[in-house]
């Protein structure tokens, strides 16, 4: 598997990924009705940073890498990561995360840290954890999951 930045002829079999999750409502806090330019805006934002896991020649991941906060708050990176359903377990996150991780110390960035991991999407946290990171805070109740109604979410955290 290789990782690497997204190119312009990527974004079709990317957003062909992050559309249904969004849509699906139960990993990131975001609008879950956005239309095809909505998407594209949200993931290709002007301060985000997409990479795309491929493995022979398909498309498995893709993750954006950037600044957490501006100012003062600018040394800590944040992440976002979506795998293809079909490539579910089978490392991509795992390859994505750690690619990220490479990616932001050469960037400069002293630490990474995610902002709302849903306590319902455990494979990520116990993925996140394996990887370093730690749950720094609960945010109880913070996330209106579309299945089991109102579930904490986690702020993860992990020096660089």
């Amino acid at each position: 598997m290789d990782v690497r930045p997204a190119a312009e002829a990527d974004h079709a079999s990317i957003l062909a990924i992050v559309a249904p999750i969004l849509a699906a409502g139960e990993t990131y806090a975001i609008d879950r009705d956005l239309d095809e330019t909505a998407v594209h805006e949200y993931w290709f934002g002007p301060t985000h940073e997409v990479f795309v896991a491929v493995s022979d020649g398909a498309i498995l991941g893709t993750y954006y890498l950037m600044a957490n906060q501006r100012g003062g708050g600018a040394h800590v990176a944040n992440c976002g990561y979506m795998t293809s359903s079909s490539a579910l377990g089978k490392g991509v996150a795992r390859a994505m995360c750690l690619d990220s991780l490479d990616r932001a110390r050469q960037r400069g960035y002293r630490a990474m840290q995610f902002n709302h991991v849903v306590s319902t999407n455990t494979r990520a946290v116990k993925l996140w954890q394996s990887l370093g990171f730690e749950i720094v805070g609960t945010l109880p109740k913070a996330f209106n999951h579309p299945v089991h109604g109102y579930v904490d979410s986690y702020v993860m955290f992990r020096a660089l």
